[in-house]
């Protein structure tokens, strides 16, 4: 937790040399800030929400499973997804924040799930059920496991993979590159590689992938 912090703090400080961030949501207020590599941002074995789009739009959010603000921006996610299938590649990533005592814990479920092709389906479990798990200060494991359960999953694969620490690997890969491009809490979400700043409701999110779609 403390080389995490570390860390930030000194993507906090290079941070403050980056060039200024670039208005792109002339009626939502968003801004996208300076790019960062691309490769950090997708790599091959990024989750990918629905069929993917092709790489002209990317919209990226790194994300933590029982932040508040994640799961309030959970349904403008939806929604886009819905709209702009086939048009936007919409790409997972997890960040699970040190002070949300079971927010690794849920990636883990979520990363044993993707491992029997049910990402997508775990994800929205966690955040459709979050009020009822989130903010608590024991571990919440055997509530993620009845999830599984109720998807259905290989149970004893299920638990074999929870306990691997390929798994635990695997999330905390996604965290690091989150560390590298500079996001310091969440939900963060880049599009074309720029992290959006400012607004992030759904009108401006909605602005910044339609001048996306609309560049040359």
């Amino acid at each position: 937790m403390l080389v995490v912090a570390v860390i930030v703090s000194l993507v906090h400080a290079n941070r403050s040399e980056e060039p200024s961030p670039t208005a792109v949501a002339e009626d939502g207020g968003a801004t996208l800030g300076a790019p960062v590599p691309a490769a950090l941002l997708i790599r091959p074995d990024s989750h990918r929400l629905g069929q993917p789009a092709g790489d002209r739009v990317r919209f990226v959010e790194f994300l933590d499973f029982e932040c508040e603000a994640c799961r309030a921006a959970y349904p403008s996610v939806e929604r886009l997804r819905a709209e702009y299938a086939g048009q936007v590649d919409f790409v997972a990533r997890y960040f699970p924040l040190p002070g949300h005592r079971n927010a690794e814990p849920a990636a883990l479920a979520v990363e044993a799930a993707a491992r029997q092709g049910r990402y997508e389906q775990m994800y929205q479990t966690m955040y459709e059920t979050q009020l009822s798990w989130g903010e608590q200060q024991v571990s919440q494991a055997p509530t993620f496991r009845g999830f599984a359960e109720r998807l259905g999953l290989d149970m004893a694969a299920y638990d074999r993979d929870v306990a691997d620490p390929a798994v635990r690997d695997r999330v905390l890969a996604d965290r690091d590159d989150g560390i590298s491009v500079g996001v310091q809490g969440t939900p963060t979400i880049f599009v074309n590689d720029r992290p959006v700043e400012g607004d992030r409701s759904y009108p401006a999110l909605k602005a910044a992938l339609d001048q996306a779609l609309a560049a040359p």
